[in-house]
């Protein structure tokens, strides 16, 4: 008989618990850090669903970094916008 494959979202609860000594162990403001990244995970479980890995945390860390990624590009965009804005002013009051 096959085995039966758990539903992404229980691997992912899974790996959560599996972490939990590791996250006692960690300072309390690093504790909140990493439920954030378990939560950023928790936003791509569809696709987890999809990935089928045969290592599920893979599919975890992509994820995160995915999130990253986009948080990584967004403040980019506005520190170039600053950047533009700041230039302009520098130039419209040069005497």
């Amino acid at each position: 008989m096959g085995r039966t494959v758990l539903p992404f979202s229980r691997v992912l609860e899974q790996e959560v618990q599996e972490w939990r000594k590791f996250r006692r162990g960690l300072r309390k403001e690093d504790q909140q850090f990493l439920d954030r990244l378990f939560e950023e995970a928790r936003l791509h479980v569809q696709a987890g669903v999809y990935a089928s890995r045969p290592w599920p945390f893979e599919t975890i860390l992509i994820s995160i970094l995915l999130e990253h990624e986009k948080a990584l590009i967004e403040l980019r965009s506005k520190l170039r916008t600053l950047e533009e804005k700041a230039e302009e002013q520098l130039v419209t009051h040069e005497p």
